[in-house]
């Protein structure tokens, strides 16, 4: 009341998404076709847009100190960027585009539970007759799933939390380039029930050079 009498603007208590390189909430960016035209053959993925619309922003806190932010647009993927050590551009380790593959529901606890143990986390993982890789090995013979949480920022202004447990995959497709496989078994508590899913992205790499933000 007081704010409208003396001309105060009212504080916007709505959560801010996270912000890297120009790219933000509402934003959008353009990535280089050539690059895409030139490595395009030889991924998992056809058509892919080079003018991407953010509508969603999630942010993961790593227990290293690191931090993961997902840039979902329109497209039906993602520009995942990776820091270590601070939330600058200085502190960027990794930049991909990643492009969801599939989502299969998990409709029971034993599913779930399946999933966790023998569904996420492989030696080698295949799709489309391509062999992958597991990137994270752990010492001894077991390697499990990654576990992370992903809070995401919606473009309504909704803030929700996923926990995920992930496992990386990689394989060469030339000299210089890999294309990645992420598999991520996903839970999200709604309405005292839980919403659980398996989701298989792939991706690959993007230089800053690459990205052109158009506001």
């Amino acid at each position: 009341m007081f704010s409208k009498l003396f001309g105060k603007k009212e504080t916007d208590n709505k959560p801010k998404a996270p912000e890297i390189m120009g790219l933000y909430l509402g934003g959008s960016f353009e990535l280089d076709p050539l690059k895409l035209r030139l490595i395009e053959p030889e991924l998992v993925i056809e058509k892919a847009a080079s003018q991407h619309i953010i509508q969603a922003v999630g942010e993961v806190n790593l227990d290293t100190g690191g931090k993961i932010l997902r840039f979902y647009t329109d497209d039906d993927a993602y520009l995942q960027v990776i820091l270590d050590g601070g939330d600058t551009e200085n502190h960027i380790t990794d930049v991909k585009l990643w492009y969801f593959y599939e989502t299969k529901t998990i409709g029971s606890e034993a599913q779930w539970k399946q999933t966790l143990n023998s569904g996420v986390s492989t030696p080698t993982y295949s799709l489309e007759g391509n062999s992958y890789q597991r990137v994270w090995d752990a010492v001894g013979e077991e390697s499990p799933p990654v576990a992370m949480t992903e809070k995401t920022y919606e473009e309504d202004g909704d803030v929700s939390e996923t926990d995920q447990f992930v496992m990386l995959y990689e394989r060469h497709i030339n000299q210089d380039d890999t294309e990645t496989v992420l598999v991520s078994a996903e839970e999200k508590l709604i309405n005292n029930n839980f919403d659980r899913c398996l989701v298989v992205s792939t991706g690959f790499n993007i230089g800053q050079a690459d990205i052109t933000i158009n506001g």
